[in-house]
């Protein structure tokens, strides 16, 4: 048998910076439980973003620093084997998907989320304006659909990426603090849950006129343009 040539470490490698993403801007978008799934990010040849289905809005402005976090946590179980020093089986027993971002605008939707209350019959009244609402003795968890959209590059080099949780609650908020130093916040976390409409707890989106001339350099199959595409 020929032992095999050596090589380097050089022709080993294989490093691509056009791969590596950064969120320039984004936003998060929420809507009810009923609102329509979005199925699908950018439309055309050209891959442009699509517009969102009727009654996703803008959370706005959302401070910077931490902007919209994701988070993931996996629970395994162990089967431990006589004379076996590591697991012989491992299960995945519980999979939670979070969504952490905070509010800097003061309006009904983020009214909504942080104090857990539906404010789409309140009525501002018809002299002051002022608007005035309690928070129920035992509030019932509300589902939402929260979607977040974050833009990378510009022009033809425009990459869109988006999660999506077709079924959230707010399962935690954080402290509002009224200073003349502070924004006034809306510090909320989501939790995904299984949505049956969708049939999964989360759904992501890669697109973009970028992302489509990077999809060979990032290991994606891609099919042969067929017939009227690309003025064919």
């Amino acid at each position: 048998m020929t032992a095999p040539s050596g090589t380097s470490y050089e022709a080993l490698r294989d490093k691509k910076n056009q791969l590596i993403r950064k969120a320039l801007e984004g936003s998060v978008f929420i809507a009810d439980e009923s609102a329509e799934l979005p199925t699908a990010l950018t439309t055309g040849d050209a891959a442009q973003l699509l517009p969102l289905p009727s009654g996703y809005e803008d959370v706005g402005w959302v401070e910077k620093s931490d902007g919209a976090t994701w988070s993931r946590s996996v629970d395994t179980s162990d089967v431990e084997s006589w004379g076996a020093v590591e697991p012989t089986r491992t299960d995945i027993v519980k999979q939670t998907d979070g969504l952490k971002f905070i509010a800097q605008e003061t309006k009904r939707r983020t009214l909504e989320i942080y104090e857990s209350v539906n404010l789409a019959e309140v009525t501002p009244d018809s002299t002051t304006g002022e608007v005035t609402f309690d928070r129920p003795t035992r509030p019932a968890p509300r589902y939402f659909r929260a979607m977040g959209l974050f833009q990378d590059g510009a022009g033809a080099d425009t990459i869109y990426v988006a999660k999506l949780a077709p079924r959230a609650a707010v399962t935690s908020t954080g402290d509002q603090k009224w200073s003349d130093g502070e924004v006034v916040g809306y510090d909320v976390t989501f939790t995904a849950y299984f949505d049956a409409a969708a049939g999964t707890a989360m759904r992501f989106f890669f697109g973009g006129p970028g992302w489509k001339a990077l999809l060979e350099d990032m290991g994606f199959k891609t099919a042969p343009a067929t017939a009227g595409q690309n003025g064919a």
